[in-house]
């Protein structure tokens, strides 16, 4: 399996930025398909965005669609979540996963998880 470490939550107002990054380490991270999920208090887990191992595949959230942007750089081994006009319900813990299939990823399932990264944006 990857191993997988976030980084980049915090507090931020409403209307504002923030990029996450997920350093992975372990397992040839080029075969991965890479995702990022969030789960609110209260609120399911969700999957946010991913993309497969080439980069050739994605996926989005529909209401997220035009303001959160998934990249990965192989050269670092790490998977970014690039967030903008960010909104109080996008509030909630964020976590980096990682599975050989993207289509595992689509249904929730992943081989790896990170530990989680908390994103709470202010009204």
């Amino acid at each position: 399996q990857v191993q997988l470490v976030e980084s980049g939550g915090g507090l931020v107002q409403a209307g504002g930025s923030l990029r996450l990054s997920c350093a992975a380490s372990g397992r040839t991270f080029s075969n991965y398909a890479m995702g990022w999920f969030r789960q609110a208090p209260g609120k399911e887990r969700e999957l946010v965005a991913a993309t497969s191992w080439a980069g050739r595949l994605t996926y989005y959230l529909d209401s997220l669609k035009g303001r959160f942007t998934i990249s990965r750089d192989s050269a670092k081994n790490t998977v970014y979540l690039q967030m903008n006009s960010l909104k109080p319900d996008d509030t909630a813990v964020y976590y980096c996963a990682a599975d050989p299939a993207f289509s595992a990823l689509r249904i929730g399932v992943a081989a790896s998880w990170g530990q989680g990264t908390q994103v709470t944006v202010s009204s």
